[in-house]
């Protein structure tokens, strides 16, 4: 079985809530994108976190630097998992790591632009890290990317840790994100591009459950 992660990715606070209140009951894990916590803040972290209580919440911070100073607040407001770019090295790593731990939460290791995938997940998951983020960014998707061939290296590590996909996947390609070892399956604009954003969710998390 996977999880099923739904990235809001509006600017528009209510635009954000209204949505999340659509496909929460057909989603485990609700993101809060990186635009989005960017300019929102907080206060909307407790709004999900108040209105969505059997969700996971996800803040997609993308942390580079100062890592612990950066994603303790948030972990502390409610957040479930914070992310930090693999691109900021194992230091900034391991001071998100170090607030997750305070709190009893999780930290994903985007590896977004790291070249050295492997050797960098080897290292976040021995320092700590939950889960291994396979992003394949809006930029590289539009490059004609995807993350079928990461996700394969990444796999094949067998380090323990949970992997999550990201970046273009829908209904049509779940079933092979699944199959290829994620355990958490990211879906944004297949949500809430679709007509009926609620049924998108739910043949989604279908699939990956």
């Amino acid at each position: 079985m996977a999880l099923t992660q739904m990235a809001l990715d509006s600017l528009d606070f209510d635009a954000t809530v209204a949505l999340a209140e659509l496909v929460a009951p057909h989603v485990d894990i609700l993101e809060i994108g990186t635009p989005c916590i960017k300019h929102n803040g907080i206060k909307l972290l407790e709004t999900l976190k108040a209105k969505f209580p059997n969700n996971l919440i996800l803040v997609d911070l993308k942390t580079m630097d100062a890592g612990e100073y950066e994603s303790e607040p948030f972990y502390k407001a409610g957040a479930d998992i914070c992310t930090v770019l693999g691109a900021s090295g194992i230091a900034t790593i391991k001071g998100v790591i170090a607030a997750a731990k305070k709190y009893g939460k999780e930290v994903q290791v985007d590896m977004i632009n790291v070249a050295d995938k492997e050797s960098l997940a080897k290292e976040a998951v021995a320092a700590g890290a939950q889960i291994i983020g396979v992003h394949t960014g809006l930029d590289a998707q539009a490059a004609g990317h995807t993350p079928f061939a990461d996700l394969a290296a990444i796999a094949a590590l067998n380090t323990g840790a949970k992997i999550s996909v990201a970046g273009g996947v829908k209904a049509s390609t779940a079933q092979q994100v699944k199959d290829a070892g994620a355990a958490i399956i990211v879906a944004g604009a297949a949500i809430y591009g679709a007509a009926d954003p609620a049924a998108s969710a739910a043949e989604i998390t279908a699939i990956a459950h």
